[in-house]
């Protein structure tokens, strides 16, 4: 599972021209899932998102959390981060996860998301064709892979 988390002072996602999700301050959070994740590997990174301390606290340092302050994320699925491109120029999605097995992955993470933060996550809709709208706050993005854990 990989996840890019950016912090935002706003992000929103659209589909057929209506808005699917809305934040203000927090995290818009790109997800890949692939087949060999696990609902270990789910809770690994729901929690390391949660906790992770990328806010400013009142001497200017990235010492809060999401949940310090309170904050809100958009979760958007996207099979593109696992995109092979070693051979040629145009990518491979091979170890992209199926839907049948990423989508419920991925409704699993807003529901644990939801759970750790105490208030709705805010969705995309899987598979389909989405505008996402962001304000990069720093810019800070952080990216993370629950096979590589060690590293993050």
């Amino acid at each position: 599972m990989r996840a890019v988390i950016q912090r935002v002072t706003q992000a929103s996602c659209t589909v057929d021209d209506q808005i699917t999700g809305a934040i203000e301050d927090g995290f818009l959070v790109l997800l890949g899932v692939e087949d060999e994740d696990t609902k270990e590997d789910m809770e690994w990174l729901g929690n390391k998102i949660a906790n992770l301390r990328i806010f400013s606290d009142e001497n200017g340092l990235m010492n809060k959390s999401i949940q310090d302050i309170g904050g809100n994320i958009l979760l958007i699925s996207q099979f593109t981060l696992f995109a092979q491109t070693k051979k040629g120029n145009r990518p491979s999605f091979i170890r992209a996860g199926k839907p049948e097995k990423a989508k419920p992955m991925y409704e699993n993470m807003a529901k644990l998301l939801s759970d750790l933060l105490g208030k709705k996550v805010q969705l995309g809709i899987f598979g389909a064709d989405m505008k996402i709208d962001l304000r990069n706050d720093g810019p800070v993005t952080i990216i993370m892979n629950t096979k590589d854990k060690d590293n993050y």
